[in-house]
């Protein structure tokens, strides 16, 4: 359960988003809006990547207060993730796997599927956009979250890895109890996760559609 208590994100004199007091249960989430509206700030700001007013907790765990503790439990993929150029693709999945306490080869089944393993060796400067998203999508599962959350992560991935990944995102809030929150320009399929619900930014707030 992720609560938001007189949540507020600003820009200089602009506030882009105001949430006062919303609740969003486990589950699968597409959040989605207009350009522009906050999808991005909102998930940057659950992960703890921004500063916001007010509270976020998560399984009453505040991220003002107990910071340690709550960003053990959330995962970030960003939409244009941006990594050291000089690490390889292994080096940084093993960074994450010491970083989250994670058990060694968690993400193996996600990396094959992928068809990864040709170039995990290779430095990340030698990455394309789609193998770095690939990478960010795999670097999200690492550890033990209770929430992972995913910013446009359809974009600049292929079709077979997309079904991959759909597939796994089901399978982990099936049989692990995982959360998703998934912004997205694009339409996602609701036949491949048929648990999703909407929730909309609209007017910097955010709305829960059943």
């Amino acid at each position: 359960m992720l609560h938001f208590s007189n949540f507020s994100k600003s820009y200089g004199a602009n506030t882009v988003l105001r949430i006062n007091d919303f609740t969003i249960e486990p589950g699968i989430y597409w959040l989605h809006g207009p350009n522009g509206s906050g999808k991005s700030t909102l998930l940057k700001s659950i992960g703890g990547l921004l500063f916001f007013e007010g509270e976020l907790l998560l399984d009453c765990i505040n991220l003002k207060r107990d910071s340690t503790n709550y960003k053990r439990k959330v995962n970030f993929g960003d939409a244009e993730p941006i990594f050291p150029e000089f690490l390889t693709g292994t080096e940084m999945i093993s960074l994450f796997e010491e970083a989250k306490n994670a058990p060694a080869k968690q993400v193996d089944d996600l990396i094959e599927g992928m068809n990864m393993h040709a170039y995990l060796h290779e430095p990340l400067g030698s990455y394309s956009s789609g193998m770095l998203k690939k990478l960010s999508l795999v670097l999200a599962f690492v550890g033990n979250p209770k929430l992972i959350l995913l910013d446009e992560p359809l974009n600049t991935i292929d079709q077979a890895s997309l079904a991959v990944l759909y597939q796994f995102i089901k399978d982990k809030h099936e049989e692990g109890e995982i959360s998703f929150l998934l912004s997205s320009h694009q339409p996602l399929d609701k036949q491949a996760l048929p648990q999703i619900k909407e929730l909309l930014i609209d007017q910097r707030t955010i709305n829960l559609f059943n």
